[in-house]
This record gives structure tokens, sequence and C-alpha cells, in this order.
């Protein structure tokens, strides 16, 4: 059976993703920060026997390299680097309320380090903590949620802290890829599409499932060869 590990497990995508690939037969290694209160994924983790959560707090380089360390004999097919903010503030909106943290005039810079941290830094630290693990499965791919508000050719207005965020860690992966070539672990930048989620919000076209299934169909077909890549959930390229 191979192994998915996937952060931000306990809602949205991620608990679609944990949903979907256990449903599938995969082993799931389910991390979110607080594990023993998601319980929708603990309602997944009474139904299913391959569900293994952990703790793992991905703005804490610390609980990154704790959680290494405690699966270090553990394989993983497929990395799926999820967790991430829409704002490093109270904001609670989606992209259809204007969050002043990250418009032009009135930014906040501890909030836009926030996003940094958790939406680039903390993927980018992932990889390089369970590279000695994705060498271990047969697979060998590491993705990010990413978002098409990161590409610098569609860039908008506003949402600075995020966009910034996104289009650093498509930098970023762009990079790494190169530097796993060699090991043949295949690095791709994966875009959802705009889904109904807490952070999408209620406006969006659509649901966690749909967006689910497409980035697994975009997943299981990967090669080698689409290393570096910035994708959609459909599978067509997204310009940089």
């Amino acid at each position: 059976m191979p192994t998915l590990l996937i952060t931000g497990a306990s809602r949205g995508l991620g608990l679609e993703f944990v949903r979907q690939y256990t449903a599938d037969g995969w082993n799931v290694i389910a991390a979110c920060r607080q594990p023993a209160q998601a319980d929708k994924l603990q309602a997944l983790i009474a139904k299913y026997k391959t569900i293994r959560a952990e703790t793992l707090d991905v703005a804490r380089p610390n609980s990154i390299n704790a959680l290494a360390e405690r699966l270090k004999d553990a394989a993983v097919d497929v990395l799926i680097n999820n967790a991430g903010v829409f704002s490093g503030g109270s904001f609670s909106g989606s992209a259809t309320k204007v969050d002043h943290g990250q418009k032009f005039g009135t930014i906040n810079p501890e909030e836009w380090d926030k996003v940094l941290r958790i939406n680039t830094i903390a993927p980018i630290l992932m990889i390089q903590a369970f590279v000695p693990h994705l060498l271990k499965g047969q697979e060998r791919k590491a993705v990010n949620i990413t978002s098409r508000m990161g590409s610098i050719e569609e860039m908008g207005a506003d949402y600075i802290a995020y966009r910034t965020s996104k289009a650093a860690l498509n930098a970023a992966m762009r990079t790494i890829a190169h530097d796993l070539k060699e090991q043949k672990i295949t690095v791709i930048n994966l875009h959802p599409g705009w889904v109904k989620t807490d952070m999408g919000g209620p406006e969006a076209p659509l649901d966690a499932e749909n967006s689910i299934t497409g980035m697994r169909k975009v997943i299981a077909g990967l090669t080698p060869k689409d290393s570096s890549r910035f994708l959609g959930y459909d599978g067509k390229t997204i310009p940089w």
C-alpha cells in the first residue's frame, strides 16, 4: 500500500485528500496542529484503520523536524504540502473581501511575515526534512498546493501577502525541483481552483470533492519529466 503524508489535514482540501486517498486504499499520515480536536478527521480515523494522525505546526521548524524524526522509518510515496493561510491577521474572509493588512497603503508587515512563514518557508522545510522518506517510497512525489493568485503574469490588485507568498513558493519549488532531479523526486506546484472552503468562501464555483478528484488524477499521472511545473487541478499549465 502506498503512503501519503499531508499537512493541514483537519479540514477543507486537506480533509478531502485524506478521505479520497484512504478510500482508495492508501496509508495516510494526516498532519495538523490539533488532530485530537479535529472532529471530522477523527471520524475518518474511526472508519479507516489506515490513517495515522500526527501533530504538526508547520510555522515551527522544530515541529517539522520532530515529525520527520518520529517517522524516520517510514516510506512516503507522496508528500502534499497543503497547510496554508490566506491572512496573517484576524481576517477571516475570502478573496471576495478586502483584507486591509494586505492592501497597499495599509500593509501590516508582521502579518505578511506570518503568511510567508506558513505558505512559503514551511513547505520548503517539509521537503527538506522528508527527502529521506521520499527516497524510501516508490513514487517520490512532492506536491505543493499553491494558487493561481501567485501567477506573476496574472497578478492583480490587493492580497499582496498571499499573492507574494504563493509566487515565492512557486519560484522556490522550481529551484528545489532542480536540486532533487538526480534523486528522481518530482516536485510540482498545483492550483486547486477556487474551491468552497473556509478560505475560498461560499462564492467559489468548485466543491472540494471535484477539486481533489482532479488533483489526484494529475498527481497520479506525474512523471519526473513534469518536475518544476505549475499546474491546475484540471492538468492545464498555468503561466508563471
